[in-house]
């Protein structure tokens, strides 16, 4: 499936299935070129407004510069938990495969089967929020972002660039809790080593280093491994 982005409109796909929990995973070959402005998306969502949501959202760029992987996570409408990435490969030549596991312990987020991220359930003990009861559907897109997409909002899209196509490519969804996936509780072992790796040489943002954004007052979740 290719997805399209011209001056007058963006597109999108989204399941017909809605999961409470799942593994969902698609290859993705993201725009090439002059993309500043422009997001190509996959993640999750409930309805409502009060709603969860787990992101990966790709920020164009212009062209040489490196594409943005900027991750988040909703609950109950409320984000503010960033953390953002360059890739180490150029993800507009070829397809690469992009990952979401959600369970009742954690989210982890993946990349050509690396680690980039994970957020533990930690509610039970610390009041941090977790995505846990509202069914999300998977959903891909491409649209015009260019009031924040690219450094902040300074690139404006080139549209004499457009129609912009980013192809998306194999997708699964498993929602069967009798699979591995489901069981897993943290990371750790070598897709430790893994996730460490990519943060340490690829992360470039990360809501918890972030003291100035939240007053001094870190997040409940920050300080501990996410």
């Amino acid at each position: 499936m290719s997805l399209a982005l011209d001056n007058s409109s963006g597109s999108g796909f989204q399941s017909k299935n809605q999961f409470i929990y799942a593994k969902v995973e698609v290859n993705i070959k993201l725009v090439a070129g002059n993309s500043a402005g422009t997001v190509t998306s996959f993640y999750l969502k409930s309805e409502g407004n009060a709603w969860d949501e787990i992101d990966m959202e790709f920020l164009g760029n212009t062209s040489g510069d490196p594409y943005v992987l900027h991750t988040n996570i909703f609950t109950k409408g409320m984000g503010n938990r960033e953390q953002q990435f360059y890739l180490w490969f150029d993800p507009t030549t070829d397809f690469h495969t992009y990952s979401i596991t959600w369970n009742p312990a954690h989210i982890v987020l993946v990349v050509d089967k690396k680690p980039i991220r994970e957020y533990r359930n930690l509610d039970s003990n610390n009041n941090v929020p977790y995505p846990r009861d509202q069914p999300m559907k998977l959903y891909g897109s491409l649209w015009n972002a260019d009031d924040w997409a690219t450094r902040g909002g300074s690139v404006k899209t080139d549209w004499s660039k457009a129609p912009f196509t980013a192809s998306f490519k194999t997708y699964t969804a498993d929602g069967d809790k009798t699979a591995p996936w489901y069981s897993s509780k943290q990371i750790g072992g070598d897709d430790l080593k893994q996730m460490q790796w990519v943060q340490k040489n690829y992360m470039i943002y990360n809501y918890c280093d972030d003291v100035n954004r939240f007053h001094g007052s870190l997040p409940a979740e920050c300080g501990r491994k996410k």
